[in-house]
């Protein structure tokens, strides 16, 4: 059956960006059949990491985050959490989900069924104090503007700039009237709301759950239960230089 697995997502107070986190991981149950997958939450709602750590017994367990990019949460919280799990239980614990092609497969895909006409496309992240975690999502950025053959302009909901409505404006300011925005968001909540707040009615849905996703839960898992790394290319700046890591 294999370690459990613990998808330990950010937490958010909306009932819809909860259902859509719970649906998420029950695809990845029923992409995993048998194995035990358990849900958990970083704050704003329970069951928090710890709690379900404490409730494992001795089960070796893979905390996979639910998270983008691997800023102040993944670099701290689930460590910390991880470091006061009971002293029995074994817990490895994965890469954020970002960087990574399906991600981009599912951006675009979102993109799509929003009505996306081929213009440019602002890239909304939430943003982070972490300088790393923000040029994660500008290789998202590059790579999604290769996937569409047309701009795309990271842009941060939150401690870093340009923000949404500033890249819109200034990609209209350059002569494009069809700008879309893109949530770079698991799903709905106050970034999201945000995110289409700067969009005046252009944007696609987030992430949500979405088949690419779970497989990159999955896939996640399986490299921190095989004790491997996705590969990357070294970064020669902030979101340049480097490919997107493959493990499919």
């Amino acid at each position: 059956m294999g370690p459990s697995l613990v998808a330990v997502a950010h937490g958010t107070r909306d009932p819809a960006g909860v259902a859509v986190t719970e649906a998420l991981v029950d695809q990845v149950r029923a992409l995993r059949p048998g194995l035990d997958v358990r849900l958990c939450y970083l704050g704003l709602t329970g069951p928090g990491l710890q709690e379900t750590l404490a409730g494992l017994g001795g089960r070796d367990t893979v905390v996979v985050p639910l998270l983008l990019g691997a800023g102040h949460h993944v670099r701290v919280d689930i460590p910390r959490a991880v470091a006061d799990a009971p002293r029995h239980l074994r817990v490895r614990t994965a890469s954020a989900l970002g960087p990574h092609p399906l991600l981009v497969t599912a951006l675009a895909d979102r993109l799509t069924e929003s009505g996306r006409q081929g213009g440019p496309v602002v890239l909304a992240a939430a943003g982070s104090s972490d300088a790393r975690a923000n040029g994660e999502t500008r290789v998202i950025a590059t790579h999604l503007s290769s996937r569409l053959g047309a701009p795309v302009v990271p842009a941060f909901l939150s401690a870093a700039r340009p923000t949404p409505a500033e890249a819109a404006a200034g990609l209209r300011a350059a002569g494009h009237d069809d700008v879309m925005v893109a949530p770079y968001l698991l799903g709905p909540g106050f970034f999201a709301r945000e995110a289409e707040a700067a969009a005046a009615g252009r944007a696609s849905g987030p992430l949500g759950a979405h088949a690419a996703l779970a497989r990159l839960v999955a896939l996640r898992y399986d490299e921190a239960r095989a004790g491997s790394t996705p590969r990357q290319d070294a970064v020669t700046g902030p979101g340049r230089g480097r490919r997107l890591p493959m493990g499919l």
